[in-house]
C-alpha cells in the first residue's frame, strides 16, 4: 500500500481539503501522480501546529484531473476508512470555528 505524508502548514489549508461529507471523514491530496477510484492508500496527515504525523488508512474516492475545466488542482480524494486516531474528529475540532466560512475549498 502506497504511503502519502500530508502536511498542513495552517488551518486555511486544512480547511481547503477536509471532505467532511464523506460518512468518515477524507481529505483532497494535490498530486499530479495517477491513481485508481477505489485504491488503498496509506496516510500520515500532519496538523497545523503538530511535530508528527497521523496515520489512516483510505481509498480514493475520486480522480480531479489536471485542467478541470473549474480550476480546481490535480489530486485525488481519499475517504477514511480506518481512522484509529480519531484523526476526523481531531481535524473537526480544529475547524470548529470555519464552519460558515465561504472560503473555496478543493472539494465540493
Amino acid at each position: 500500500m502506497e504511503e502519502i505524508t500530508l502536511d498542513f502548514p495552517d488551518l486555511k489549508e486544512l480547511y481547503r481539503s477536509y471532505m467532511p461529507f464523506l460518512k468518515q471523514g477524507g481529505l483532497f491530496v494535490r498530486t499530479n501522480r495517477q491513481y485508481r477510484i477505489g485504491q488503498s492508500l496509506a496516510l500520515a496527515v500532519i496538523l497545523p501546529d503538530a511535530l508528527e504525523g497521523i496515520p489512516v488508512s483510505g481509498k480514493v474516492a475520486w480522480i480531479t484531473p489536471q485542467g478541470a475545466q473549474n480550476s480546481s488542482p490535480a489530486g485525488i480524494g481519499v475517504a477514511f476508512i480506518d481512522d484509529k486516531q480519531n484523526l476526523r474528529d481531531r481535524i473537526e475540532k480544529l475547524l470548529s470555528g470555519t464552519a460558515d466560512s465561504q472560503e473555496l475549498t478543493y472539494t465540493l
